[in-house]
């Protein structure tokens, strides 16, 4: 049965039966009593009579008595029956009132009203189920994208921070916990415009639920999730997660690219980054000489294992090694807000220093403390709470690893463009050099702030004009569509990352590369220059002119017209 109906049901069934039973008592009554017409004869109230009238006496409406003037014993049950009546209709319409205001009621309206909402949805949508740090900006983010998402979150609190922002457009949502699979279904699980799954909440077994789940009543769904441990990784692996994102892992290896290759380090950077958010700097973390990690939890195991590698001297400090165990190098007990632990670390000959414990207040001392007893220090804190942006601003971090900026990132970058990590899966085997002469070019078509990564893949719905004029025999390449529709010739603020067709990948394309029904580029630059080639590759007439430098009238009116014309 229908929640809102069985709670109805339930709830008014006692105040139902006593109002039934109320008016079947004044019908009977009325139906018994015997009245007397103007000419003294004996007369009973039929059954349709007596509703009638107890129907219109019992709300007070009042139309006067019928079809006879009554008796006094009629009179008399009347009287009765009006204040039981209406005694009972104040008992029901009290209950009623109660019953709307109750919270569980609300809910399962609530509920009903989101499930036949998303029911109707006819565009292609992300289930994104917790609204926190992450999903707040991957849900931005997909929105700034032309993408739409439905969100799940178990806390009202965030539910009602939703419907309060400033988002793009009209973002479905319901406070609900996304464990339970009539839930899920409801948000559009298995609808047949539903995307993909995203699982950010701040609980593994939450998002292994939800993994589980996707992967059972809808596998061909893609389904992304963030585990902040090792076993629920491999427990989500073996349910076929197309994607499981570990911030702390994914900020050890950006840690290694910055200390292997800082240019490439800088272009992830900028490629993942927040539309619209300022350029990053680049950084040059020492290779040579001791590192302290302060804080030997998630975020100091990954970093320890990966300066492991560089065979960088590595010291631990931790204040619960029999929580978080003991590394097999060199090992200090305490928390490192202190400036005799931190001495004791060897802080004065260190040259670099990693605050990663899960309390913002101690990194933050930790920072301030060790760079009174050493000011050139190369610093990397761990951010929990994105409030204290300024706090860690004010200490001037050389890195700052915020483990809900890491995972909507990576998540918007895989949502957004896919094909940006076959990019810098590639990228990663090129050498520094190379990563530095693409951020000059990229820096050369942008701005003060990050480019926009879009993707365009070749075919009628995204690229119509160019499949029309193929048809036409001419063969569209590459900088046709680099090219300003507005100024044939002048190239627009963009640059190919990467083209793939049938026969591979090609990194950074060149302008001559064919462009095929199939094939897909990924774009990286202004956003300005994005809208521009989008229009170009919708109207046949722009995209003629910049393929053949005139153009032709594709619009059947105006050829019929200029038929005319010439024929005169």
């Amino acid at each position: 049965m229908d929640t809102v109906l069985y709670l109805v049901f339930r709830r008014m069934r006692r105040p139902l039966i006593t109002l039934i039973v109320t008016y079947a008592i004044t019908v009977l009554g009325l139906t018994l009593i015997p009245g007397h017409d103007a000419d003294g004869n004996t007369w009973h109230m039929s059954i349709f009579h007596a509703f009638y009238f107890v129907s219109y006496m019992a709300t007070t409406i009042g139309f006067g008595e019928l079809p006879h003037a009554f008796s006094d014993a009629q009179r008399m049950w009347v009287i009765f029956s009006i204040y039981a009546t209406v005694i009972v209709w104040i008992y029901a319409i009290g209950t009623l009132l109660q019953l709307v205001q109750d919270s569980a009621f609300q809910q399962a309206v609530h509920e009903k009203q989101f499930a036949r909402q998303i029911r109707h949805l006819t565009k292609p949508f992300y289930l994104v189920c917790g609204y926190g740090k992450t999903g707040t900006e991957l849900v931005t983010s997909l929105l700034d994208h032309n993408r739409h998402a439905v969100v799940l979150d178990i806390d009202p609190e965030r539910i009602s921070e939703l419907e309060l922002q400033n988002l793009r457009e009209y973002t479905p949502a319901f406070c609900a916990d996304a464990r339970r699979p009539v839930h899920l279904i409801e948000a559009g699980l298995k609808h047949p415009k539903c995307s993909g799954v995203v699982a950010v909440t701040n609980e593994n077994e939450a998002n292994l639920k939800i993994a589980i789940t996707s992967k059972l009543l809808n596998p061909d769904l893609k389904v992304i999730c963030r585990a902040d441990s090792h076993d629920v990784e491999a427990n989500m692996a073996s349910f076929g997660t197309d994607r499981i994102i570990d911030p702390f892992d994914t900020f050890g290896l950006i840690l290694s690219t910055a200390l292997r290759s800082p240019c490439l380090y800088l272009l992830e950077q900028w490629l993942t980054g927040m539309a619209n958010q300022e350029l990053g700097e680049p950084v040059y973390p020492p290779t040579e000489g001791k590192w302290i990690i302060c804080g030997f939890g998630r975020l100091g195991k990954s970093v320890y294992q990966r300066l492991q590698q560089e065979g960088v001297d590595i010291v631990v400090v931790e204040m619960s090694p029999e929580e978080t165990g003991k590394p097999e190098t060199e090992f200090v007990h305490g928390r490192g807000t202190e400036a005799d632990t931190l001495i004791l670390a060897g802080i004065r000959k260190a040259v670099g220093l990693v605050a990663g414990t899960n309390n913002d207040a101690n990194n933050l001392s930790i920072i301030a403390t060790a760079l009174e007893l050493n000011e050139d220090l190369f610093t990397i804190a761990r951010k929990n709470d994105k409030d204290n942006d300024e706090l860690f601003d004010a200490v001037q971090c050389n890195m700052v690893m915020n483990p809900s900026n890491i995972i909507a990132n990576k998540i918007r970058a895989l949502l957004a463009a896919p094909m940006l990590y076959d990019f810098l899966g590639s990228a990663r085997y090129k050498d520094d050099e190379w990563a530095c002469e693409l951020i000059s070019r990229i820096s050369g078509v942008i701005t003060d702030v990050m480019p926009e990564i879009w993707t365009v893949e070749i075919g009628e719905k995204m690229t119509p004009a160019i499949m029309h004029l193929q048809e036409l025999g001419h063969d569209i390449m590459l900088e046709h569509i680099l090219q300003d529709r507005l100024e044939r010739g002048s190239r627009l603020d963009m640059i190919p990352l990467l083209h793939r067709n049938a026969e591979g990948k090609n990194l950074l394309p060149q302008d001559d590369a064919v462009l095929l029904d199939g094939d897909c580029v990924l774009f990286c630059g202004k956003e300005s220059a994005m809208h521009a080639q989008q229009w170009a590759l919708q109207n046949i007439n722009a995209l003629e002119y910049l393929v053949v430098g005139d153009v032709s009238q594709y619009n059947p009116v105006v050829r019929w017209v200029n038929s005319k014309l010439n024929r005169r």
